[in-house]
């Protein structure tokens, strides 16, 4: 029965659409917590601690963020397995380029495939320049977030790599969340302005909301 609707255009559609969602959530959450970075250097720590604490004494330390992990790794590949399934397919209906050159979809929608790479490829960088610590600009400290994220963004290249990404994924939630709500059958036509405008609500916000921290530290708010 799983492999049936895998298979089928809708299966993966559907696994795109819910994937994106659970995505989406840990965005928000992840925003608000970034956030914390301007109300100082031990509230933000404080934060980080926290997020590794979260469940005890029943979870133990680091589980639940663990678990946290766990699920946003198999909701990307699934996310993006599906993508690139649904692509290939598309184009085998399509060997042919149209006659007609005119963009008839939107700039988000002609973009959301190099969109995706483009958040796949921020993805590792993040996680190598901010959990372990690889390709960190500055002497990367465990245990001291505030000070890794200032160091990260007091270079131009850690700025920009950063604003890039954030850029792409805005334009990406912008038509991901009404893809997606088309998709779960949440869309109708005196629904359809309500779910874009949400849609275009959410991805501004996310996109200034992380963007605000590579901006208070190139004007020296978070120093």
């Amino acid at each position: 029965m799983a492999r049936t609707v895998w298979d089928s255009t809708v299966g993966k559609k559907t696994v795109m659409a819910v994937s994106g969602l659970v995505m989406l959530l840990y965005l928000i959450a992840h925003m608000i917590g970034n956030l914390k970075i301007f109300f100082g250097t031990e509230e933000f720590n404080h934060y980080a601690h926290w997020l590794r604490t979260v469940g005890e004494p029943f979870m133990h330390y680091e589980w639940t963020l663990w678990l946290i992990r766990v699920v946003l790794v198999v909701a990307v590949v699934a996310h993006a397995t599906a993508a690139y399934q649904l692509s290939r397919r598309d184009l085998r209906a399509r060997p042919s380029r149209y006659v007609h050159k005119k963009p008839r979809a939107s700039y988000a929608t002609r973009t959301m495939r190099w969109g995706g790479v483009i958040l796949g490829l921020f993805i590792v960088w993040h996680l190598l320049d901010l959990t372990t610590g690889t390709v960190h600009s500055g002497g990367f400290e465990s245990g001291k977030p505030y000070q890794n994220v200032v160091d990260t963004f007091s270079t131009w290249y850690g700025n920009a790599v950063y604003i890039v990404a954030m850029l792409a994924l805005g334009l990406h939630i912008r038509h991901g969340f009404w893809s997606a709500a088309q998709t779960l059958g949440a869309g109708s036509r005196s629904r359809d302005r309500a779910l874009k405008a949400v849609a275009n609500v959410l991805a501004l916000l996310l996109t200034a909301g992380f963007i605000a921290v590579p901006v208070g530290v190139m004007t020296g708010v978070v120093s």
